[in-house]
């Protein structure tokens, strides 16, 4: 029987030791007393003693014994050592623990006479760490000159962890009339931590920190009959909360597709994870053991894979594991929050996200997380500004803590000085009084000063993205990325999911087009049910378009979909990661032969097909001509024809700001390829995260680009921009710069300059 290596296994007889001395202590100083005491029992020692760190500014502190038991108690708040001074201050310094047999014959021993530890011999040390900062040092002394075993080593490090929990919650929810004099523990200083924009916007706060459920102290079953009726009756009440989930309210609440619920129960009725559950407790062990050893078994296999959407699947299966371990303990009321609740928590399910007030929520910070996961899908949709991956977060905030997060460039402020606040409170005013400018612009035409009319379409993928279509005014769906539905399923979707998908897609955009890009699949995208091919460099191997030529039938599955979908409307597809023209010959040939089937079978077609390429190769960038005899639309690619162009991974943060997308190669090929649809007489539009940028999104403008197509944050600072800017000026000033003869890295500062200087918003 396998053991979670996640539960803490310290000595049940010391733990409970420990939890029975502090029954009823009220203090900081009492529990410490307690503690004390109780380690003396259990570990049969002469002496514990803890020392904590009083600070002093912002030049370190000192180490001040803070209670004993065994030495002088005159000396309790006497003693101070500075870091590196003793023995205990080389443990303080080192974050490291110190085991010795004949302590005072150590050369960093240091003699404090008024602590009367004259007969005590063997020592052993650890330091008390809370997220890796240096709270104190716990110690042990024995007069018997002895080395501790290395279990005891292990199980007084894991009671300093314990220790720092209890001591700072303590003081966090005593306040200064708990707290120990003249130290403090919590954190005070400033501190910003940088991490991921996965759902934009600015909040400020208070931090709430996410408890999820403690891991089960008892392992093994005393009756294995007993233990299989309490998991069975948790799985039902399990299911049943999750299907009032899919059922209702929350998605009412969130504006949020009931597809993402449908694949959280999806979870909740697997029968193999119900399966492992029980066989986990047929085993011996108890219902939250099984619940613990499944939730490792699932994250052990999940983290091997490499595809970040697969990955993100995690976060709901995590979400399931606390789910059921509250439903264990009894635990059901909703979690209490005040007003302006910053949420942090190491990763977070989106029904465990659910369970907050969204009225209350501020804003939400994880140390994990993906842009692609359920939890930043309904974020995005509930407008919750959301910052993931702010590694190590957790080790530096506290409950309660004033916080600002900068959900744009990726920042949460701790604490912040004066300074910050009233930076800060600007951008939220500018930012509050810029959107209700947007939501006036919303039914307003983008047109430039020199009356270029552009189109602004949004990137979607899921239904959850429908709404936004008129929430922020857009013009339709430039990129609905149809491999989402692949990916958050166990299973190969079926044509009619498939066709219904697509079809609500078109009747949500109305008289707005819809452009669906075929499966992008392969590289870091891989199915649950399809075997993974190893590559060395999946982002340029069997992917996208490769694999719907090798395997036409996967790809004749879905245009089928897609023709169905399409019946007596307008239908627009477009195949990614074409690198030849030949490539989109034989992918319209598989097209069009769908197209024939649908007239032999005697089905509805479409009332107007257009089939179009999306332009994400240098290859093809340098094919444009050829290629707009085949296509009746290109769609540029931006985000995958820079990473190609400049030969940088855009998700390697060593290299992914190595290049500028406005430096004179980057606009000279994008020039070339708007100049050579313009030519053809070939529509063609941009999609990425620069068309979302209003600087970037004026340059491509006046290059010729007409239809810009990106997240629904960037339409309505976008389409400011595009009223105010005069394309030809600046495609004047672009011109001359972009010629092999230039000697500029980037025009980023001549086009901002420009902007600032005619007053266009960017």
């Amino acid at each position: 029987m396998s053991v979670n290596p996640d539960i803490v296994t310290t000595p049940p007889k010391l733990m409970r030791a420990i939890r029975a001395a502090m029954e009823g202590t009220e203090s900081v100083q009492e529990r410490l007393d307690d503690f004390v005491t109780a380690i003396t029992s259990s570990m049969r020692v002469n002496v514990a003693s803890i020392y904590l760190l009083r600070q002093k500014g912002d030049v370190g502190g000192e180490l001040e014994l803070s209670a004993t038991k065994g030495l002088k108690r005159s000396s309790v708040h006497r003693t101070r050592l500075k870091p590196g001074e003793g023995l205990v201050g080389h443990v303080a310094l080192t974050a490291r623990p110190i085991n010795l047999a004949d302590a005072p014959s150590h050369p960093l021993f240091s003699y404090r006479p008024e602590t009367g530890e004259d007969p005590y011999k063997s020592f052993l040390a650890v330091p008390i760490l809370r997220g890796g900062r240096t709270l104190g040092v716990l110690v042990v002394q024995s007069k018997e000159a002895r080395t501790f075993s290395e279990d005891e080593v292990e199980d007084l490090l894991t009671v300093a962890m314990v220790l720092a929990e209890i001591i700072v919650d303590d003081e966090r929810i005593g306040g200064k009339k708990a707290a120990l004099k003249g130290i403090q523990l919590t954190q005070t200083k400033p501190e910003t931590i940088s991490g991921k924009a996965f759902a934009p916007g600015l909040a400020r706060g208070h931090a709430v920190l996410h408890r999820p459920p403690v891991a089960p102290a008892n392992l093994l079953a005393s009756n294995i009959a007993q233990e299989e009726l309490r998991l069975e009756d948790a799985i039902t009440r399990l299911r049943a909360h999750v299907d009032v989930m899919v059922s209702g309210e929350t998605a009412t609440l969130t504006r949020a597709s009931k597809e993402i619920y449908e694949v959280y129960r999806t979870f909740a009725y697997d029968r193999k994870w119900v399966g492992r559950l029980r066989e986990a407790v047929h085993s011996g062990l108890t219902a939250e053991a099984a619940v613990e050893r499944t939730r490792n078994e699932q994250r052990a296999r999940l983290m091997k894979v490499r595809d970040p959407y697969m990955r993100a699947r995690l976060g709901d299966l995590e979400d399931l594991a606390n789910r059921m371990l509250r439903l264990l303990s009894g635990e059901t009321a909703a979690p209490q929050i005040p007003d302006d609740a910053v949420l942090f928590a190491r990763d977070l399910g989106p029904a465990e996200l659910l369970d907050y007030d969204h009225d209350k929520l501020a804003a939400l910070v994880l140390e994990e997380g993906t842009m692609s996961s359920h939890t930043s899908i309904i974020a995005r949709a509930l407008s919750l500004p959301l910052v993931g991956r702010a590694a190590g977060v957790l080790d530096r905030v506290e409950t309660g803590d004033d916080v600002l997060v900068d959900a744009e460039e990726g920042y949460v402020h701790l604490r912040p000085l004066d300074t910050q606040l009233g930076g800060f409170q600007m951008r939220l005013n500018i930012r509050g009084e810029m959107s209700r400018a947007y939501d006036q612009l919303r039914f307003r035409r983008a047109v430039t000063q020199c009356g270029t009319e552009v189109d602004l379409m949004l990137n979607a993928g899921l239904l959850v993205d429908l709404p936004q279509l008129d929430q922020a005014g857009a013009d339709g769906i430039g990129l609905f990325r149809t491999e989402f539905q692949f990916m958050v399923s166990d299973f190969m979707p079926r044509l009619s999911q498939q066709t219904d998908l697509y079809r609500k897609a078109i009747i949500a955009a109305g008289d707005r087009p819809v452009t669906f890009r075929t499966l992008d699949l392969g590289g870091d995208k891989i199915l649950p049910y399809m075997d993974p091919v190893p590559e060395e460099n999946p982002a340029i191997g069997w992917r996208a378009i490769r694999i719907g030529l090798d395997r036409p039938g996967l790809m004749r599955y879905q245009l089928r979909a897609l023709v169905a979908a399409g019946a007596g409307r307008h239908l627009r597809v477009m195949f990614p990661m074409v690198t030849t023209v030949q490539e989109m010959i034989d992918a319209r040939a598989l097209f069009d032969r769908e197209i024939e089937r649908a007239k032999r079978l005697g089905q509805e077609l479409p009332a107007k097909v257009e089939v179009g390429v999306m332009l994400e190769t240098p290859a093809l960038a340098w094919q444009v001509n050829q290629v707009c005899d085949v296509a009746d639309f290109v769609s540029v690619g931006a985000n995958d024809l820079m990473q190609f162009f400049f030969a940088a991974d855009r998700d390697n943060a060593r290299v992914a700001d190595r290049y500028d997308p406005l430096s004179p190669a980057a606009l000279s090929i994008l020039s070339f390829i708007a100049d050579g649809c313009r030519i053809n007489d070939t529509p063609v539009s941009v999609c990425g995260e620069i068309a979302g940028r209003p600087l970037e999104a004026a340059c491509l403008v006046a290059l010729g680009f007409d239809t810009l197509s990106m997240p629904v944050t960037g339409i309505g600072p976008v389409k400011s921009a595009i009223m105010a800017l005069d394309a030809r000026a600046l495609r004047d000033l672009i011109l001359p710069n972009i010629k092999v003869t230039t000697r500029l890295s980037s025009l980023r500062d001549t086009v901002r300059a420009f902007c600032l200087d005619t007053g266009v918003p960017v």
